[in-house]
């Protein structure tokens, strides 16, 4: 199969064309429940869910970004069964982490806001490329830590750890990643709002840099404005887009082909 191109038609069928294992990385972020119009486009998660195991490499790893409709006064919960259904075909859940908004959709009068939506991390066996981001700035950080400290171990007791040791600058950020989110903020491109469900470029950049390595393979089976394949090339990564829309598929080609590589400093 030709990397580096966007695909239209049916991700199961287009995914079916793919060698086993051969694709790295996959951020997507599928049409969920139906918090959106999408022409009367429908997917069968399971199956989608069978060819992304297939096609993904022992130790590549699926970013599923999911939330929830709320049907009747409560949520589907539609999220956490995909979860476990990813587990049950062999996936293993190595995050479930939180793409919090700083903006809200659909506002309600008996609950509180919902800003927030599942990422969740699976890997097929161990993830062969982790590239944890530090950018969490520490309130010690360039200074000396004195003394003792300790650490609860499994069986309950407490390690005496003893010592001096430099506080770095930056750790590890947590696993709440926030964003600023809607028009002018989500994409640089006014043409990527023409689709009615965009993540922040951010946030499928971050995903891409902590899961994969230049001239690995991108993919997004529900590419839809083309942000994943996007910031794959920009990030010196090769990618697949896949989508149902010919309308969508033409955005993403658009603003792939002014996409330049990213400068490393």
């Amino acid at each position: 199969m030709e990397i580096n191109k966007i695909y239209r038609g049916d991700c199961v069928e287009i995914m079916k064309a793919m060698s086993d294992s051969f694709v790295d990385l996959t951020v997507t972020s599928p049409p969920y429940d139906q918090l959106r119009d999408y022409k009367g486009y429908t997917f069968n998660f399971e199956d989608v869910a069978k060819e992304l195991y297939r096609v993904t490499k022992g130790g590549g790893i699926v970013v599923w970004v999911v939330g929830d409709q709320v049907i009747d006064g409560s949520e589907s919960g539609t999220s956490m069964e995909q979860a476990l259904f990813f587990k049950k075909i062999g996936f293993r859940l190595h995050d479930t982490m939180i793409y919090a908004k700083t903006g809200m959709s659909k506002p309600s009068n008996n609950r509180y806001h919902q800003v927030w939506e599942y990422m969740f991390v699976l890997s097929k066996g161990a993830p062969k490329t982790v590239n944890l981001i530090k950018d969490k700035k520490n309130i010690w950080g360039g200074k000396y830590s004195f003394g003792k400290t300790t650490q609860r171990l499994k069986d309950g007791s407490l390690k005496t750890v003893k010592g001096k040791r430099m506080v770095a600058e930056y750790g590890i950020r947590f696993n709440i990643w926030r964003y600023s989110n809607g028009y002018g903020y989500s994409a640089e491109e006014d043409i990527a709002y023409s689709h009615p469900a965009i993540f922040p470029e951010e946030l499928a950049e971050d995903h891409i840099v902590s899961w994969s390595n230049p001239g690995d393979l991108v993919l997004d089976p529900f590419v839809g404005s083309g942000t994943t394949c996007k910031m794959a090339k920009r990030n010196g990564r090769n990618f697949i887009g896949i989508d149902i829309s010919e309308k969508y598929c033409e955005i993403t080609r658009k603003r792939i082909l002014n996409t330049q590589l990213k400068l490393m400093i």
